[in-house]
């Protein structure tokens, strides 16, 4: 499932509602239902640490990654592309400390797809417990402008 993923805080057992439909028609009522119900969450068990949970459906299987986070901070990543000169290839990913895994944001076409030299560049942001940042990478191929806005849960940064 696409982005954006966000933050719960848990302070007890947290109820998730889902309703996920695979589209086949021009209306809902066409659509297939792939998973429909709900799912308590403790708030005990594993922390920093991602559990995988399959929920089964009439059409298929969905897999939820779950991850308590001590001390998180959330992070909102915009990203702004201008200036293009010429159809590129583009991966995103962002790194954080306490996972040894990129995140990824994004990988596709930006235009039209072409064969380019690769290129890498990196921007790095310290975090905050509220508000954001801005940086912006010159290429040859475009003008990139990231920028991150922070927030966290009550007990984040405690």
């Amino acid at each position: 499932m696409a982005d954006p993923k966000r933050g719960i805080e848990m302070l007890s057992f947290t109820l998730i509602e889902y309703d996920m439909r695979i589209k086949t028609g021009q209306e809902e009522k066409d659509d297939l239902q792939l998973i429909d119900g709900a799912s308590f969450i403790s708030p005990s068990g594993k922390w920093n640490k991602p559990s995988t949970m399959r929920i089964p459906g009439d059409y298929g299987a969905v897999d939820i990654t779950l991850l308590r986070l001590r001390h998180a901070v959330e992070a909102t990543v915009e990203v702004l592309i201008s200036e293009v000169q010429s159809s590129f290839d583009l991966s995103l990913s962002c790194l954080t400390s306490g996972l040894n895994k990129g995140i990824w944001l994004f990988d596709g076409a930006i235009v039209e797809a072409c064969s380019l030299k690769s290129s890498y560049q990196c921007c790095s942001f310290k975090a905050k417990t509220h508000g954001h940042e801005t940086r912006e990478i010159k290429t040859d191929l475009a003008l990139i402008i990231v920028k991150v806005t922070w927030s966290t849960l009550p007990l984040g940064l405690a």
